[in-house]
């Protein structure tokens, strides 16, 4: 796939929980050790739900992209949103993120996937400009959740 990307497994729980728990404490998601481990997990052991791949050296990763699957009518079968992408801050800015996005999305392409959306937070311009540079592009809809 690529040098800066490797998709992360069951032996990866542990420094992968760590990097979610400061990822979410950046975002101001509320959640616990329980809960990030809980929804780790299942994608970890093989999912077809979804993935999560490791970014920068295999043994000392510096960031993660976390990608759920479905299925779409409108945008032609296997589509994927790509739920979180986070990069440890000291190391932000020198491409990494660029490259992996890149390699993920050449991945995802040659898996048969035929798009992948994500949300950007209002007034995270940085993001924003990274995503444009990717290809995504905006669309006139606005992203709604239901919460069981």
């Amino acid at each position: 796939m690529s040098q800066v990307l490797h998709l992360a497994g069951k032996d990866d729980l542990d420094r992968l929980e760590k990097m979610v728990a400061l990822y979410h404490a950046f975002e101001g998601i509320e959640s616990d050790e329980a809960h990030r481990r809980a929804a780790l997990e299942p994608l970890l052991n093989g999912s077809p739900h979804g993935a999560i791949w490791l970014i920068g050296p295999q043994m000392a990763p510096v960031g993660y992209i976390a990608v759920s699957f479905g299925w779409s009518l409108e945008l032609g079968g296997l589509d994927g949103v790509l739920d979180e992408f986070w990069i440890r801050e000291k190391v932000r800015g020198r491409g990494m993120g660029t490259e992996a996005l890149t390699a993920l999305q050449k991945a995802l392409k040659d898996a048969g996937v035929m798009a992948l959306s994500l949300e950007v937070a209002a007034g995270n311009d940085t993001a924003a400009r990274l995503y444009e540079r990717a290809g995504f592009a905006r669309r006139d809809y606005h992203f709604m959740t239901w919460r069981a």
